[in-house]
């Protein structure tokens, strides 16, 4: 018996030894380089204003970067060339190049003197030591030079009128400010934008231009900004005559020659050769109007709202001058998209535990009615079972299948005239409907059909509105809970209320209403932002309100509940909110805090809320330590509460639920590769916190309650690390949560980190011996696609 240690020893550490040895090699990057070369290890710029220091470090020559502190890809790239000679992970050592340190130079220097620093003057000086460089760059900014005076030369009055009555709006060119080439080129910009605006479609961007004059005393400068006319000319205006609007026949496009529609109706003459389009769906989306001045922003808003159809594959708006007066006839070609699609996805759930797998088919249609509308129908199917049972498979404890369909179709449909909704997003009016299977063994079988009818516009582009005004849900399920067994009996009477919920057989009948802040701002890198989430579920209020109305009285405590079609209604409010502060720290970093809550409460014809409005705590998007559906709530404890080891499995993810929740978050992200095979890898670190709770009467443990004075021995805390393969499609997500703290242990032995290094074997034991088949995992590894939050 002894053989066998001896032998593990014998070759543990001189293999421990060689990967240290190995790993030392390839992190040393001077062992890569000639030896007339050096490494930059450090860059600085000195006597910079503090404002742009950051931003001059963008004008360091990118192959002289010294690699980022908390990046490991000099050291990645090393480990991978010296081993496998690979050179798609990570990125080389930057080597010194006096080229490059000039170039920096007198890219630092032109920097600063377009911020207004006329005199400045740069000097560069570079330290060698043992093949390591430091590169520093010295400033002397002199003074910076102010705007005295701004004068315009514009010599065409109906350019300088327009002009004028609009740069209050935009205007950043000012008297007194500090002079700042940035400004000048925002302000030509948006001469451009404001001339385009107003009818000036053959204005370019040379027609504006400036002249400084910087020879004045006391550090001032006088800017004057001209506005050209072309040669010999005025600038003209256009208006817009009739528009041609052009469907290609096919996917590959316009043929040669084509035959347009005779018919000229409201100004736009629609001619469609695909013969899959009715006219009003696009022409809804035309923001061009005949009879009025030319205005890019509408030309790019009928861009912008023609691809939001989803489609065509291709828009393009051109112009043809009339010869006899000063208008613009647009041509919008338009050329189709594939019509339907197929698309089979799978996922495989794996938690610490538990593993699991879902495959689903989804079939599209993006144009069914001819009108735009966006059809689809899925089929999905899983299972999920214990690991540790026998093979993977053997426990199936929970088995799962849905099928669902919804039409969206591009506009409010509405009994009543509303002025169109799409300048800053596309409206849709949502049906869908669906079918949900579930079976959760020895515990339950549910099925519920869920149909809405639901409203979605765009106030801003920072503003969403989603309004169901009808949510008809039908729910009915069975127990497998054997009630003759004593086992069954004793289960039903500690865990009536939610098992009595599963049973339930219901209606719901009510409306929903979100609204979403910045949510445009998601997926846009870079930003500092507040993005608000707040929904809220109301249900049974009107069926309520006609019941009092015909004097119908009944008793729900008493279980009389009021009923439509035979069966009780639902009747409770559930409202959620999730707030997110966004901080970008720059170079690639950004913090992220969270808090996320929500209630759900039965009054009226309800002593409780639907099985599946109520909340759980934990999984991949929460508090990460802990799996799903296993935190909470409050200070419960399953091996306390459920006594025997079949109880547990029977119970499984349905003990574990409450009627409120409370979960916030803490991340830091920052870049780790900047070449990872092709993509990009970043790393984050996370604090989480949060639970659920019970408010509503009818629990028999009452430790599940929510408590304020109790509060701070009712969270738990997790902590951890993750990375996230970024393939700009879509990202892959890994993170591993630790528990720090565990709400369902007593007060003083809450803090379970110290477990983990002291003692972690008897813990693990003594938890399994008491909550057997449940173990106790300090951590969760939690695999998804997409950021977290």
């Amino acid at each position: 018996m002894k053989a066998y240690p001896i032998y593990k020893n014998k070759f543990q550490f001189p293999a421990i030894l060689l990967f240290i040895i190995l790993f030392i090699c390839a992190c040393s990057s001077t062992k890569l380089i000639e030896d007339n070369q050096a490494i930059v290890k450090k860059v600085e710029i000195d006597s910079i204003p503090g404002k742009y220091k950051e931003e001059a470090l963008n004008y360091i020559q990118k192959d002289i970067r010294p690699a980022s502190r908390l990046g490991i890809n000099v050291g990645l790239y090393n480990i991978f060339y010296t081993l496998f000679k690979i050179k798609s992970v990570g990125k080389p050592a930057p080597l010194l190049d006096s080229t490059l340190v000039e170039i920096s130079r007198n890219q630092i220097e032109k920097f600063l003197i377009s911020k207004g620093y006329f005199m400045a003057k740069v000097k560069s000086e570079v330290l060698i030591k043992k093949q390591r460089a430091q590169v520093d760059f010295k400033a002397i900014t002199g003074p910076a030079f102010r705007i005295a005076k701004v004068n315009y030369s514009i010599p065409d009055s109906a350019v300088r009128k327009v002009y004028m009555d609009g740069k209050f709006r935009f205007s950043h060119l000012h008297e007194n400010m500090q002079y700042d080439d940035d400004s000048l080129a925002y302000e030509r910009e948006q001469v451009y934008q404001v001339m385009k605006e107003h009818g000036y479609y053959d204005f370019s961007r040379p027609y504006v231009r400036f002249t400084v004059d910087s020879a004045f005393r006391n550090s001032t400068t006088h800017v004057v900004m001209y506005i050209d006319d072309p040669d010999s000319t005025k600038h003209k205006q256009y208006k817009i005559g009739e528009t041609n609007i052009v469907i290609a026949p096919t996917t590959e496009g316009f043929p040669d020659s084509i035959k347009l529609n005779e018919r000229i109706f409201r100004g736009i003459r629609y001619t469609d050769l695909s013969k899959r389009f009715r006219r009003n769906p696009v022409v809804r989306y035309d923001f061009i109007k005949m009879g009025e001045t030319y205005d890019i922003s509408k030309e790019n808003l009928t861009y912008d709202r023609l691809y939001e159809l989803n489609v065509f594959k291709n828009v393009k708006i051109e112009y043809v001058k009339a010869k006899d007066s000063a208008k613009l006839q647009p041509v919008i070609q338009l050329t189709p998209q594939k019509r339907m699609s197929n698309r089979v996805e799978g996922e495989l759930p794996f938690n610490a535990g538990t593993v699991g797998f879902t495959l689903s088919n989804t079939y599209v249609n993006n144009n069914i009615f001819r009108g735009a509308e966006r059809f689809e129908f899925q089929i999905k199917g899983g299972l999920q079972s214990r690991i540790g049972q026998g093979s993977l498979f053997n426990d199936i404890y929970q088995r799962d299948f849905s099928l669902s369909t919804s039409l969206a179709v591009p506009r409010l449909m509405v009994p009543f005239d509303i002025p169109l909704m799409g300048k800053n997003g596309m409206p849709y009016t949502i049906f869908s409907t669906s079918y949900v299977y579930s079976l959760q063994k020895d515990l339950f079988v549910r099925r519920v059909f869920l149909n809405s009818l639901t409203y979605q516009w765009v106030e801003t582009k920072s503003k969403l509105h989603s309004f169901t005004p009808l949510n008809f849900e039908y729910r009915f399920g069975g127990l497998l809970i054997d009630s003759n067994a004593v086992e069954g009996q004793q289960l039903y009477k500690d865990y009536r209320y939610n098992i009595t919920l599963l049973a339930r057989k219901d209606i719901t009948l009510g409306m929903k209403y979100a609204y979403t802040l910045n949510g445009n701002k998601l997926l846009l890198p870079g930003n500092s932002f507040v993005y608000f989430r707040g929904n809220i579920d109301i249900a049974g209020n009107g069926l309520g309100a006609a019941n009092k109305l015909f004097g119908s009285k009944h008793n729900p405590a008493a279980g009389d509940y009021a009923s439509i079609l035979g069966l009780p209604y639902n009747q409770y409010v559930r409202p959620e909110v999730d707030i997110r502060w966004y901080k970008n720290l720059g170079l690639d970093r950004q913090f992220v805090a969270r808090i996320n809550g929500g209630v759900g409460y039965a009054y009226g014809n309800s002593t409780a809320i639907p099985f599946e409005k109520l909340f759980f705590a934990g999984g991949a998007s929460g508090v990460r330590a802990w799996q799903a559906r296993t935190l909470g709530p409050g200070n419960y404890n399953r091996g306390d509460r459920l006594t025997t080891e079949e109880a547990r499995s029977t119970l499984y993810g349905i003990d574990q639920l409450g009627q409120m929740h409370i979960e916030a978050n803490l991340e830091y992200r920052w870049r780790l590769l900047d070449n990872f095979f092709g993509s990009k890898l970043n790393g984050a670190a996370f604090l989480d916190a949060g639970n659920v709770w019970n408010i509503s009467s009818g629990n028999t443990q009452p430790e599940t309650y929510f408590d304020f004075k109790n509060l701070g021995n009712q969270i738990g805390v997790g902590t951890g690390l993750g990375l996230r393969y970024d393939l700009q499609y879509f990202i892959f997500r890994f993170d591993v949560g630790l528990k720090l703290r565990d709400p369902q242990f007593d007060p003083s032995d809450q803090w379970v980190i110290g477990k983990l290094f002291n003692g972690s074997k008897d813990f693990k034991r003594d938890y399994e011996l008491k909550n057997s088949p449940d173990g106790y995992h300090f951590f969760q590894y939690n695999f998804g696609i997409g950021l977290p939050f």
